[in-house]
């Protein structure tokens, strides 16, 4: 299995080690030389094995570059991130989901191969993989290991409450993971069970994050904030501290993306955090998401105008920017705002709350101004 990583990555060209978050920038003739040594099964060159030490304490000193590394092909189209929703099924049902329904269905494993296989063609070289709860998904361990080998830097988004098990633990051991990021719901089992509508919730939680502290996973801590929880909020950053992880204090909700407003009622009023001006994304132009079904969006909200890729393949991506300049264009309930220049909300995520019926103080900073005016 590849100790590292040798990949284009936007307008250069990286080297990266699965399970650790340092990158080393290469120029083009280093990568060119690395690209011929992996093709000639030459040794793995002095330079980089001086850098693999001292950025990963790795040695690859004597090793051929065939064994050592896995080198990407480069690409035409330019796309370095993705996420991708194996499956929207989940075992907790929590109150603040954005999802809405979430049914068990997916892919089968002969498609789910010929989607990474097309991230892979398009670039990507970060891949989230997310739900619903990814881990319960038939084919998850099958679609890690197989992402992994064709040189992918992974990411997978959980509630925890299954990283206790052995085969999961085997998996990351195996292929390790760029990141676990692991959503938080309580610091007790009242509120914990609570919010996720789950009994036996908090308990399978706190079971997987001391199998995976102890397996030495990379883990980082989303710590979701709602009326249930919002009194436990000092007592969930203590743990995760106590911990020693990383984490994000996440308190606003957001409507499905089918357009209904029920995660909105379960906000945390005094919690609730005013988001900073949008300044632009890479939606649609560097980044992607995907469904379950591999239709793919600019991003997990915006939604509009999906591309079927196991129809269209890798190509179909093409389309994808021209769909994000449109969807972010400030059209519909935003037209008109002569303050949309200082919005604190993106397109999209604004279509979602007016298609909820939203109130309009709930994502626009401007409800009250009375210089906003529509056309």
């Amino acid at each position: 299995m590849h100790q590292l990583i040798v990949s284009p990555f936007l307008d250069g060209y990286l080297a990266v080690r699965p399970g650790r978050a340092t990158c080393v920038r290469l120029p083009a003739e280093r990568y060119e030389d690395i690209q011929h040594r992996a093709q000639t099964d030459d040794h793995v060159p002095d330079w980089l094995a001086t850098t693999a030490t001292e950025a990963w304490g790795l040695d690859l000193n004597g090793q051929t570059a065939g064994s050592a590394l896995l080198v990407r092909e480069p690409t035409e189209f330019g796309f370095a991130r993705a996420s991708w929703e194996i499956n929207l099924y989940c075992n907790f049902g929590c109150k603040h989901c954005y999802l809405g329904e979430r049914p068990l269905a997916g892919l089968s494993w002969e498609d789910k191969v010929k989607l990474i296989d097309i991230f892979r063609d398009a670039g990507v070289l970060w891949l989230q993989i997310t739900g619903g709860e990814p881990t319960v998904d038939p084919d998850f361990e099958g679609a890690y290991r197989y992402a992994y080998r064709q040189g992918m830097m992974l990411t997978v988004s959980t509630n925890a409450s299954r990283l206790w098990k052995p085969k999961l633990l085997r998996l990351f051991r195996d292929c390790p993971p760029y990141r676990i990021v692991v959503s938080m719901y309580g610091a007790t089992k009242e509120s914990f069970d609570e919010l996720t509508q789950r009994r036996g919730a908090w308990k399978n939680f706190h079971k997987g994050m001391v199998a995976a502290r102890n397996a030495g996973l990379s883990l980082r801590v989303s710590v979701v904030v709602t009326e249930d929880n919002a009194h436990e909020v000092d007592a969930m950053v203590a743990l995760v501290q106590s911990w020693g992880l990383d984490h994000h204090v996440y308190t606003n909700m957001q409507p499905t993306f089918s357009g209904t407003g029920e995660p909105l009622l379960v906000q945390s009023t005094e919690h609730l955090r005013k988001r900073p001006v949008f300044q632009g994304c890479n939606a649609g132009v560097t980044f992607f998401h995907a469904d379950p079904h591999a239709k793919v969006s600019i991003c997990k909200i915006g939604r509009d105008d999906q591309i079927d890729l196991m129809a269209e393949g890798v190509d179909g991506l093409r389309r994808l920017g021209a769909i994000s300049d449109r969807l972010m264009l400030r059209t519909g309930g935003c037209s008109g705002c002569s303050l949309s220049g200082s919005c604190r909300v993106c397109r999209p995520l604004a279509k979602v709350y007016q298609e909820a019926k939203a109130p309009l103080n709930a994502y626009c900073q401007h409800a009250d101004t009375k210089e906003m005016v529509h056309a």
